[in-house]
This record gives structure tokens, sequence and C-alpha cells, in this order.
């Protein structure tokens, strides 16, 4: 079932790419843009969080913090985010739980591929409710972040 703005963001709590665990609830009283990406490394992985990274200091004026969520390894997603310069942690979905609770889950990727996270943007208020939910089906789209800046102000 897809999520949609005004619902209560699923809970959950992953370990980052310094081996500490954040949960949503970490982000109580805050805004919260999620960014769901299918693979470190990859092109238009690399885009999406580099638009939020170059972006930063705009959701930081709004008193909005971001995540970016995978199922790569907390490993992969360290060396991800040090050659990247990412200012926000990243997150493993190893168990790929997450992911599937947030509707942002192919079950058949590329190459064979099973269980990856689809290219997905959440932006969660200060309530812990959705805001602005956008999953995409096609890996190769990037999210409408014109949208998830305007769903914060």
């Amino acid at each position: 079932m897809a999520l949609i703005p005004g619902q209560k963001a699923p809970d959950f709590t992953l370990y980052s790419s310094e081996l500490k665990e954040v949960s949503l609830s970490d982000f109580k009283s805050k805004k919260l843009i999620i960014h769901f990406f299918p693979m470190a490394f990859t092109v238009v992985c690399t885009d999406q969080l580099c638009t939020m990274r170059d972006s930063f200091g705009f959701y930081e004026g709004l008193n909005a913090d971001v995540l970016g969520i995978s199922v790569d390894s907390p490993f992969t997603l360290a060396k991800f985010k040090e050659e990247n310069h990412y200012q926000f942690p990243l997150l493993s979905d190893f168990n790929k739980e997450v992911s599937q609770a947030y509707g942002a889950f192919y079950e058949d990727f590329v190459f064979g591929m099973k269980g990856v996270a689809k290219r997905a943007a959440f932006v969660i208020d200060e309530d812990q409710r959705l805001r602005y939910a956008e999953v995409l089906e096609a890996a190769s789209d990037l999210p409408n972040f014109e949208a998830i800046k305007n769903s914060l102000i």
C-alpha cells in the first residue's frame, strides 16, 4: 500500500555509515527529508544525493534534516559518503524492512538482483506525519526536488 501525505511515517531504527543506530524518533520536533536510493556509487543515485548535498544549507535553514537510505551495507555507505562529502547520515536498510514499509522496494531489480530500494523521497513533519511522498518506478528518474522544497515551506 502506498504511503500518502497525512499518514504517520513508519517508524524505523537502522545503522548509519558510522555504525550508530538512527531512529525516526531521533528527529521528533524537526522536519525530515528521507531519500531512498537503489545502490551507492551509481550515477543517478550519486546525482540524487549530490543534489541534496548541494542544497543542504536551504534545508538546514528550515530546521530540516536529511537522511539517505539504501540496502547497501554500512561499510559501502561509509565509502560512498566519504567520496561525495555528504553532510547527512546514510543508513543501511540491509534487511530491507524499512524500504518495504515505505513502499520503496523492488522485488526484482536489474541484472537479476533481488530486493533493492526504489528511488523515493519523503518529507516528514515535526509530528512525524508525511507531508510529501514520491516513489519512482524507474530507477533512472530523479525525485521532484522542487516539490520536496515546496512541501517544507
